[in-house]
């Protein structure tokens, strides 16, 4: 039994799983009407698919050491290109995987950049949000773009339809994470993901090739985001221009809240699935139990914080003895 309650703590995710399950409980108590019924779980399972999919392709992207912020302008390029496909030929599948083909070449532009020319990864992407952005709304003439008899086709009922009263995405994410989990965990690609982001000098004197990895990520990461975006744009059966731009921080608390590292080398794709739904479950649960909107962010921040250091100090007990020493050294 000792043994065993030793190696609890290292089980992934444990600290923000621990999070999660508080949170849901205070709700319960402070606003029982809501999150004592089914009904506010299956519009988390339709709303936080889009979220959960970036938060995933991020862990990746941030475990290697990079950071990509062009992510919102992905969604709303390839989102336009699925709409824009739809309304004006009624293509669908051939929509979704041109939708895909749009995310994967902003992907691989901005592996090329970082890689390539060795542009900082926080630089070139930034820049290539801006660029996309700008492109998507001159393409789309800031126009919207209302897709709604897309429900009555196949890719709707594939991708956001529902069984009785599951949304199927939440399917779809469920395997995106389980897959990219063994992707990290257990395969090649991932164990060199995480070589690189420890130290990339060293990861090419052992024989990996890091710039071609680097572009792989990026392609990738480019490819999920295009994938959260025609998630969104079939669960909103509408396109505007501007969708994807509320998704930045929102994604990048997740993966933090999750406790993947960010000086990169450890990456927890079981953090970040939590970590997106504690995220958007704060501001039901605040609003839901009777406090005013403008604390949300407030309380964010908090649980923010309060995540990230309760997961350090159960990953690591020594910091809290660390930090035990200080303040009575102080004292």
């Amino acid at each position: 039994m000792k043994p065993e309650a030793r190696r609890l703590p290292q089980v992934e995710g444990l600290p923000i799983i621990g999070v999660f399950l508080a949170l849901v409980g205070l709700f319960m108590i402070l606003a029982p009407n809501v999150f004592l019924g089914y009904r506010i779980y299956t519009s988390f399972l339709t709303t936080v698919p889009p979220v959960l999919v970036l938060a995933l392709g991020l862990t990746l992207v941030i475990a290697a050491g990079e950071i990509d912020l062009s992510f919102p302008s992905v969604i709303a390029f390839s989102g336009f290109i699925f709409a824009y496909l739809f309304k004006t030929y009624e293509l669908t599948w051939l929509a979704f995987l041109a939708a895909l083909a749009g995310g994967a070449l902003i992907g691989l532009v901005n592996g090329i950049l970082v890689a390539g020319i060795g542009v900082p990864s926080i630089i070139a992407t930034l820049a290539m949000q801006f660029f996309w952005g700008g492109i998507t709304t001159v393409v789309s003439g800031g126009l919207s773009y209302n897709i709604r008899t897309i429900r009555d086709t196949a890719v709707w009922e594939v991708f956001v339809g529902r069984i009785g009263a599951l949304p199927v995405q939440s399917l779809w994410v469920l395997a995106l994470a389980i897959f990219l989990w063994f992707l990290l965990n257990r395969h090649r690609f991932g164990e060199h993901l995480l070589f690189i982001g420890d130290n990339a000098k060293v990861a090419r004197v052992v024989g990996i090739s890091v710039n071609r990895e680097r572009i792989k990520l990026f392609t990738l990461m480019g490819v999920l985001a295009a994938f959260a975006a025609v998630l969104l744009t079939l669960e909103n059966r509408n396109f505007f221009n501007t969708q994807g731009q509320g998704y930045l921080l929102i994604a990048l608390a997740a993966v933090f809240i999750g406790g993947t590292s960010i000086f990169g080398g450890q990456g927890s794709i079981v953090g970040s699935f939590f970590g997106a739904f504690i995220i958007v479950m704060i501001e039901a649960g605040l609003v839901a139990s009777g406090i005013q909107g403008f604390w949300v962010r407030a309380v964010v921040g908090l649980v923010f914080i309060g995540a990230v250091i309760f997961h350090l100090l159960v990953e690591d007990p020594g910091r809290l003895a660390a930090l035990r020493r200080l303040l009575r050294r102080d004292g």
